[in-house]
């Protein structure tokens, strides 16, 4: 069964070894980076707020610490430079299907607004 926001094995594989935490750095050892990074781009990807991650990922107010102190130390960039020097492309294709437009970007006058009114160029000359 494929999880819907979570990184693949080949994905997880380009960037584990980015991550503070792992074996041999300086510092503990997390054991739970994946999940970790699992929760992150659950909560981006979803567009919830980080209290409504499901309770499988951790408590909320840790991993939205840990996604502060990385972003503070740099990680998040270190990470999304290395991917964008390599970049497979996955997500580069847009279109209307994943972009959509606000409801007032139709260009519909909005309640209340008064007419507008001919600037007077297209009758000078």
């Amino acid at each position: 069964m494929a999880r819907r926001y979570a990184l693949r094995d080949d994905q997880w594989a380009r960037i584990e070894g980015l991550l503070p935490g792992r074996a041999g750095h300086v510092g503990g050892t997390a054991a739970d980076n994946r999940l970790f990074v699992d929760a992150v781009l659950y909560r981006y990807r979803a567009g919830i707020p980080w209290a409504d991650l499901p309770e499988r990922f951790g408590q909320a107010k840790s991993i939205r610490q840990r996604f502060r102190r990385w972003a503070k130390s740099g990680v998040w960039e270190r990470v999304f430079q290395a991917l964008g020097a390599d970049a497979d492309n996955e997500y580069a294709a847009l279109d209307a299907t994943i972009v959509r437009a606000h409801q007032h970007a139709a260009g519909a006058r909005k309640k209340g607004a008064t007419a507008t009114r001919p600037s007077g160029a297209a009758g000078a000359g």
